[in-house]
């Protein structure tokens, strides 16, 4: 029997297919959405429509929004080099993206209102090695509050929720998470540079083979991938 109705941001890597999925296994009819942002890692869209057909999301929708128009980081500006050189306490890299959860949670909530969803389920981590402002509790805490403030269905008290469930987990417990649901981790994607093969040096690769390598699944590694 169908809980709820959950919208989940869907970028195509394993922490948000990993939110899709827990959603999925607590009994809610899941929607996903997901953007083209100009992106220079537009091979992540591809993961993102596998792992929805995957789920068997009752719909996935995506959007386009060019937040690469004004560029400002790395992951829309190729002018920008990706950083390669892992964590730098209290830096926040120049993969960070101005304004992007921002803008992809309000067009979220948007959908949500549409489809009568209560809940909307993001892949945010906070203790990611980014330290990316829009990916912390304090963040969330706020931006709940302007979401209960914000619609007609949260004033007359039907509130669309922000869930985060992998808000504090660390990355191998995530995707110790992915192998336990079933989520095929061969077909989602991280890496940011926009080639058809991961990487393997970008930070996001490096972050993920490192988990994977914990988890003793070595074999998923940015190296294995095609």
């Amino acid at each position: 029997m169908t809980k709820c109705t959950t919208i989940a941001l869907l970028s195509g890597g394993i922490d948000s297919a990993t939110a899709a999925a827990i959603a999925k296994k607590n009994g809610d009819k899941v929607i996903g959405l997901s953007f083209n942002y100009g992106q220079r890692h537009l091979r992540e869209l591809k993961a993102a429509c596998d792992i929805a057909a995957y789920l068997r999301l009752s719909e996935h929708q995506i959007i386009n929004i060019n937040l690469a128009a004004w560029g400002g980081s790395s992951l829309t500006d190729s002018q920008y080099s990706l950083p390669t050189q892992g964590v730098i306490e209290g830096v926040i890299p120049n993969t960070y993206v101005p304004g992007r959860n921002t803008v992809f949670i309000a067009i979220g909530l948007s959908l949500a209102e549409a489809r009568g969803a209560s809940q909307l389920v993001l892949g945010i981590n906070a203790m990611d090695y980014s330290g990316y402002p829009d990916c912390r509790p304090d963040y969330l805490d706020a931006y709940q509050s302007l979401a209960n403030l914000s619609s007609k269905s949260s004033r007359e008290g039907h509130g669309i929720k922000l869930l985060a469930p992998l808000l504090h987990w660390e990355k191998v417990h995530i995707v110790q998470e992915a192998l336990k649901l079933g989520i095929p981790i061969e077909k989602t994607w991280s890496c940011y540079n926009g080639q058809e093969k991961a990487c393997g040096i970008c930070d996001s690769c490096r972050i993920r083979d490192a988990a994977l390598k914990k988890a003793g699944r070595g074999d998923l590694c940015s190296d294995k991938q095609t």
